[in-house]
């Protein structure tokens, strides 16, 4: 999993050379529970290599430097104009490579009610009941002939 906005702010701030607990405080954590926060995300499984990584890569002993921000998603809109449809859009969207996998995955979450039935709000009672009417169906009475007049 990648990293979030804050755990990417928290390393940051480690990396520009402040304590774990100002930056936990700096990334948006509690003021209370900084300490906490900062010693347990300095050890994550994704922050880790993050913080090991960048550490390598800057010369000399003082603090490194922060790694440049990643660039912001581009938004084309021309591309989105070719879609009168939003369901086409949102299709595309999701079939899209080079879109960023949580775009694809929130376009995929958006589809989902227009390729799959959602399944009744009944729950056991209901289902209960349906069975009830269809057995009870099988062993009413008929009913009764209908009438014409005859002329």
């Amino acid at each position: 999993m990648a990293l979030t906005g804050k755990k990417r702010a928290f390393a940051d701030a480690v990396l520009a050379g402040f304590s774990n607990k100002e930056a936990a405080v700096r990334a948006g954590y509690s003021p209370a529970t900084a300490a906490q926060a900062g010693a347990r995300l300095v050890k994550h499984k994704d922050v880790a290599p993050y913080l090991a990584q960048h550490r390598k890569a800057s010369p000399g002993p003082g603090p490194a430097t922060p790694p440049p921000p990643p660039p912001a998603p581009t938004f084309d809109i021309n591309a989105a104009l070719m879609h009168s449809d939003p369901r086409a859009f949102l299709l595309a969207a999701m079939n899209d490579g080079a879109l960023d996998p949580r775009l694809r995955l929130d376009a995929a979450k958006a589809l989902m009610p227009f390729t799959h039935v959602k399944l009744g709000e009944g729950g056991k009672k209901d289902q209960k009941n349906e069975e009830a009417k269809k057995v009870a169906s099988r062993f009413a009475a008929a009913p009764p002939p209908k009438l014409k007049a005859v002329k």
